[in-house]
């Protein structure tokens, strides 16, 4: 017979991350009973903080020394040629380029510390985009219905947009690729119903629309739900769905397509042109800018997850166009360009989203995220740039929950390694989840029907506000 004081343990559900922490609890009074006795967050699940996210991914790696962890008093071969100048923050320095991006660092906690050791663009940036550390730092790695979903698409699978006709997680305007596409960008083995909805449109097109949210003249919703009937039939004749793992979940995205058609709200969402030009103006009539106004109006409207990209490539030597991937090869100079082209950017989108997002009360439920792959090499190279270096790197948080004004971990004299507070991504991950009130320790499970946690790290509670 069961005592009533004992809990079945056939009825329990402890993640591998609970059943570790047992064994060191002890001497903190946190013994086994305690842990089977309650969930590891109260209620069963930790407090939403952010009701939407707004992920702005900045493709190449931005350098953290020439940014948000300058080394005044390393030698010169590290320093920035940059000028310091103060922030609102009185315990960081940027540099002479983002004047406008300091008066808003108060707002930010700024993670000087994250770190893991993938040089490569694709298996850095899936580790980036998904949480999740890739089998192999390979350049060569490809998308796969082995690895991880994107964040947006955990965030769809377990806390959907209820009953709102909104999607739940959008992505625009690229689909980033070094080589080939890189992975981590959609629903993977969730299926693909779980996949962004995503627009491959330049938002700063004068024409910007989305014809696919609108129906041609001659084709009424009754009839294209008799065509969507049809359809069905010949999907289960020739057993598609059964057999395709590239048509996963492809019946339940087609039928949330049609529901998109027919919803007023999503054509608002999306309607950049009803938009004051004033306004259009401050975000800078870029791709990115107008993709940062548009994430914008899309967490305004309800869109739980927006992926931003800073661009397609990872860099180039163009001073109009490219990522943050800078080496300076090709008889180029990364600082020209960078100063040139991306620093402009971020001075002009960042601190007009804030406080854009600030202003209509949107930026305490709202967290922002700012980060690219990894960072840049601290010792300047050959060619007077800097190469790959996931050793250390800055990542930047506001709003959603997190402290503002708020540094956590720090780096070595160079901006080499961390040497207090070291974070992971798995623990960025965790932190995003928790931050959405869902808790990292949840399952999901992969092609093979196995559970999974969505995030093996722990989230950095430090930053939390």
């Amino acid at each position: 017979m069961k005592s009533s004081a004992c809990p079945d343990f056939h009825s329990l559900h402890l993640s591998r991350r609970q059943l570790l922490k047992v064994g060191g609890m002890g001497t903190l009074g946190l013994t086994l009973p305690k842990i089977l006795g309650a969930s590891e967050y109260p209620g069963g699940r930790p407090r939403a903080r952010a009701k939407s996210v707004i992920f702005l991914f900045q493709w190449g790696g931005p350098s953290h020394v020439d940014m948000f962890d300058l080394k005044l008093d390393a030698p010169s071969e590290y320093r920035t040629p940059h000028k310091a100048i103060r922030t609102a923050n009185p315990d960081l320095l940027t540099n002479e380029h983002l004047p406008r991006v300091a008066k808003i660092m108060d707002r930010f906690t700024v993670i000087r510390s994250v770190h893991h050791n993938m040089k490569n663009h694709n298996s850095a940036g899936y580790y980036a985009l998904s949480g999740s550390p890739p089998p192999t730092d390979d350049q060569r790695l490809r998308d796969s219905i082995d690895l991880r979903p994107a964040y947006g698409s955990i965030v769809d699978h377990l806390a959907p947009n209820p009953g709102s006709g909104l999607p739940s997680f959008v992505s625009y305007p690229h689909v980033v690729a070094d080589g080939s596409r890189t992975p981590g960008q959609g629903g993977s083995f969730l299926g693909k119903q779980h996949d962004p909805l995503f627009v491959p449109r330049d938002p700063n097109d004068p024409n910007f629309t989305l014809p696919e949210l609108s129906l041609p003249d001659n084709l009424s919703m009754d009839r294209l739900q008799a065509r969507r009937g049809l359809q069905e039939i010949v999907d289960r004749q020739s057993r598609l769905l059964d057999y395709s793992g590239e048509a996963l979940g492809l019946d339940a995205y087609y039928k949330n397509a049609i529901a998109m058609l027919n919803s007023e709200r999503i054509r608002q969402a999306f309607d950049l042109a009803s938009e004051p030009s004033r306004v259009r103006d401050s975000y800078g009539r870029t791709t990115y800018g107008q993709g940062c106004l548009l994430a914008r109006r899309l967490v305004e409207h309800g869109v739980k997850f927006v992926t931003c990209y800073f661009s397609r490539g990872i860099g180039g030597q163009s001073i109009t166009s490219g990522g943050w991937d800078t080496h300076g090869f090709n008889d180029t100079r990364m600082y020209p360009i960078v100063e040139q082209y991306h620093y402009p950017i971020t001075e002009t989108t960042l601190p007009t989203l804030i406080h854009d997002l600030e202003n209509r009360g949107l930026l305490d439920e709202t967290l922002v995220v700012w980060m690219g792959e990894f960072g840049r090499t601290p010792k300047i190279n050959k060619n007077a740039s800097r190469d790959h270096w996931p050793g250390c790197y800055s990542v930047l948080l506001a709003g959603g929950g997190v402290k503002a004004g708020y540094i956590h971990g720090a780096s070595d004299e160079t901006g080499s390694k961390p040497i207090e507070k070291p974070v992971k991504l798995e623990d960025l991950s965790a932190t995003i989840y928790y931050l959405l009130g869902i808790d990292p320790t949840s399952h999901i499970h992969d092609s093979q029907g196995r559970p999974l946690m969505i995030s093996s790290g722990e989230p950095i509670l430090d930053i939390v506000a």
